[in-house]
C-alpha cells in the first residue's frame, strides 16, 4: 500500500513538473480557484472563437473551415457555376457559410453551459493536456451533446439564408441523381453543415486556447 502511495505521489509530481510555466499559477491555486481559472480560460477561448466566426463572411473567408456542400458536390465547382448562371442557385456555398456564422453567433450559451459543467478533476486534466487540452476535452466529452444543441441553430439559419430552397433546386437536376453518396435532403444538408460548423468552431477554440495559455 505504501509503495502504491509513493508511486502515486511520484506520478502527480512528474505531471506537475511537466506543466508549462504559463499555466503553473493555476495549479498552485486552491481547488476552487483552479476550477474557476480553467473554466475562465476555456470560456474566453470559446467566446473569442465564436466572436470571430460569427463575423459576416468569416467562415467563407477561411478556407481551412469553409463549409461546403455534402458528398461529391464539395468539389463540383463547374456544376455550381452552371446552376448559378441558370438561376437555380446563387452563391449557395456562401449561403451555407452565412448560416454557419449565424449559428456561431447564437452558440455562446451552449458552449458556456458545457464548460460550466466541468469538474475540478476535469480541470487538472485540461491544464496538463497540452496547448489545446481544454478544447480536446470539450470535444471528446461534449461533442455529441453540442452537436444536438447546435443543429437547430444551423437549421434555422439555413432556412433564413434560403439554402434549403437552393438545394431543392439542385436536387431537381437529373444529372445530379447519378452522383453516388449524394444526400441533398433537408436533414442531410443540416447534418453536414452542423458537422462542418462544429469542426470550424473547435478549430478556432483550440487556437484561442493556445494563445490564452501563452499569454494568460
Amino acid at each position: 500500500m505504501r509503495n502504491m502511495t509513493k508511486k502515486l505521489k511520484l506520478s502527480v509530481a512528474t505531471a506537475l513538473l511537466a506543466v508549462p510555466l504559463s499555466v503553473s499559477p493555476i495549479l498552485s491555486a486552491p481547488a476552487q480557484a483552479q476550477g474557476t481559472g480553467v473554466k475562465s480560460l476555456l470560456g474566453n477561448a470559446s467566446d473569442g472563437a465564436l466572436d470571430k466566426l460569427s463575423q459576416p463572411g468569416a467562415f467563407y473567408a477561411d478556407k481551412a473551415v469553409r463549409v461546403l456542400l455534402p458528398g461529391p458536390l464539395k468539389n463540383a465547382t463547374s456544376i455550381l457555376r452552371f446552376t448559378s448562371k441558370a438561376g437555380l442557385t446563387k452563391d449557395i456555398t456562401k449561403s451555407l457559410n452565412d448560416a454557419a456564422g449565424k449559428a456561431a453567433l447564437e452558440a455562446k450559451p451552449v458552449f458556456r453551459s458545457a464548460i460550466d459543467n466541468l469538474t475540478l478533476t476535469d480541470g487538472v486534466g485540461i491544464v496538463t493536456g497540452g496547448g489545446t487540452g481544454g478544447t480536446d476535452y470539450l470535444r471528446r466529452t461534449s461533442g455529441e451533446e453540442l452537436a444536438v444543441k447546435i443543429r437547430p441553430l444551423v437549421e434555422k439559419a439555413l432556412g433564413e439564408v434560403g439554402a434549403y430552397k437552393q438545394v431543392e433546386r439542385l436536387g431537381s437536376l437529373s444529372a445530379l441523381s447519378s452522383l453516388g453518396g449524394l444526400d441533398l435532403s433537408r436533414d442531410g444538408l443540416t447534418d453536414s453543415v452542423t458537422e462542418q460548423a462544429l469542426d470550424g468552431i473547435f478549430s478556432y477554440i483550440g487556437a484561442e486556447e493556445t494563445n490564452f495559455r501563452k499569454n494568460p
